[in-house]
């Protein structure tokens, strides 16, 4: 196969494969938003909605750009792993109404990586003015919201779903240098099947990359 070069990177050396396989997919896709939008900066504060492939990512490089990172979800039973294994500063169960009136008009950006239809109105009152709400879940469905919570602060609802080479090879470059570290599972080609079955109940933490080379294939 033969590739153009302006569609080819250059993996960093001393970065394995298995490391920048998730980061030319779920790591330039929380990148490309938190560089365009210029969050990038020290001392903001993020949001992170959903905690799996991209949402996780989403928290490591916020993190190493040296935010303070919030993981929102649904229930409690994902805190542990968010903020004692990936690092975040907070962790917001979004029923716990109490909890979600005190940070009202807080975050710099919220990245919401829930791809199954859910309101939005909540999200956006955490935002501060000026504040960002960036979908990354694919969702068929019409979203709602009402409109003088986007009104009252001057906020924004936009959206995005990878980005540019020029991204992606800052995003390996960053997780170089910042000794970002995707959490993965490295399966053999006999392991596929049953990876697709196990993503289909969501069970992996966080992403498989297949060891096409480690794999034993044969070729008529």
């Amino acid at each position: 196969m033969v590739v153009h070069q302006k569609f080819v990177v250059k993996i960093p050396e001393g970065m394995s494969p298995e490391q920048a396989a998730p980061l030319l997919c779920a790591g330039v896709t929380v990148y490309s938003p938190l560089s365009h939008f210029g969050l990038k900066q020290s001392g903001l504060k993020g949001g992170i909605v959903g905690l799996g492939g991209v949402g996780h990512m989403g928290v490591l490089i916020a993190k190493a750009m040296g935010h303070h990172v919030t993981v929102i979800s649904s229930s409690d039973k994902k805190r542990e792993e968010a903020m004692d294994v990936l690092g975040a500063d907070e962790y917001l169960v979004s029923s716990n109404t109490a909890r979600i009136q005190e940070v009202v008009d807080s975050f710099d950006y919220i990245i919401d990586t829930v791809p199954v239809h859910h309101p939005l109105d909540e999200y956006l009152s955490l935002l501060k003015l000026d504040g960002k709400l960036i979908l990354m879940g694919v969702i068929n469905t019409p979203l709602q919201f009402i409109s003088p919570l986007l009104m009252g602060g001057r906020k924004t609802i936009t959206g995005t779903f990878i980005g540019s080479m020029k991204e992606t090879e800052e995003v390996l470059e960053f997780c170089k240098e910042k000794d970002v570290k995707s959490a993965i599972e490295i399966v053999k080609m006999d392991y596929v099947n049953t990876a697709v079955e196990r993503l289909a109940k969501n069970d992996v933490r966080y992403r498989f990359v297949v060891d096409v080379a480690g794999s034993k294939l044969e070729y008529e």
